[in-house]
């Protein structure tokens, strides 16, 4: 079973075991359709398509965040569509090193209660530059059954950040409030602590190995137990690479705030830092 990651080599041996299903879920910001197209002219083979705004987010409000997380019901239809069932191994990936979506949808499998889940060390990328074999279209795969109920131990929302560790895992530009490119109000929660998600990799997108990762991330934590720690960053995506690297590190029990600064910045009411803390 794959946990955290998966290499290109092992994902190779498993392209035909009808038990793997792979996501392809690279998504750009600022063109939603772009990573659709992108699959549609070249993908690992049998990957299906997992779109961030239409299939690992739910309805929007206006007050829940640009990704809220999907409903229970949506999340089991989704998953069951793609087909995954208990027996299912889940292998995510992205061009973002497992940022843009491939984390996302590792956290959100945990969350669901599914733990053969994995992201694709290096993703789309690294499959390229080993030679992987691709395809072009769209996969559907055959409907199975999934059950899932969400582990709500592995979350924290807006009223229920209080005595935790806050952590954000946006640029540090954005963190500081130097700009804000997509949210409505540039700053961060007052409090909270940065650690850019991007710092969890190598200048080849990989992930680094466990022991730089332990050592860079405990030193970041200090005394603070992973299990006090909630890391956001602009809707929940991103920040849930953070979370995959403390797992790799031997430091698991973070929690993720879904709604993350799209939704706390929706509020006039909640405060608003700026600047370095």
């Amino acid at each position: 079973m794959f946990t955290t990651l998966i290499s290109t080599a092992q994902l190779t041996e498993h392209l035909s075991d009808p038990a793997f299903v792979i996501a392809d879920c690279r998504f750009k910001l600022e063109d939603v359709e772009a990573g659709r197209r992108a699959y549609v002219e070249a993908h690992i083979p049998g990957a299906v398509y997992a779109h961030l705004d239409y299939d690992l987010s739910g309805w929007k409000t206006g007050a829940n965040g640009r990704h809220p997380l999907p409903s229970i019901q949506l999340a089991n239809a989704t998953f069951s569509a793609w087909g995954i069932d208990s027996n299912s191994q889940v292998v995510a990936y992205d061009d973002a090193g497992g940022g843009m979506g491939a984390a996302r949808l590792w956290w959100m499998l945990k969350y669901m209660g599914h733990e053969a889940v994995a992201v694709l060390d290096g993703g789309w990328q690294a499959w390229m530059a080993d030679g992987g074999a691709t395809e072009f279209g769209i996969v559907m795969r055959t409907p199975t059954t999934f059950v899932g109920q969400p582990r709500e131990e592995m979350r924290r929302d807006a009223d229920t950040l209080g005595n935790m560790t806050l952590i954000d895992s946006r640029a540090a530009s954005r963190y500081r409030g130097d700009e804000e490119p997509i949210d409505r109000v540039a700053g961060h929660i007052p409090g909270a602590k940065h650690f850019f998600w991007g710092g969890t990799l190598d200048t080849d997108g990989h992930m680094l190995p466990p022991d730089k990762l332990r050592e860079k991330l405990q030193g970041f934590l200090g005394d603070t137990p992973p299990h006090r720690c909630v890391f956001y960053c602009g809707s929940g995506v991103s920040s849930a690479q953070n979370i995959l690297a403390l797992e790799i590190a031997g430091l698991p029990g973070a929690k993720l705030y879904p709604g993350s600064w799209s939704e706390w910045s929706s509020d006039p009411r909640r405060p608003i830092a700026t600047g370095q803390e």
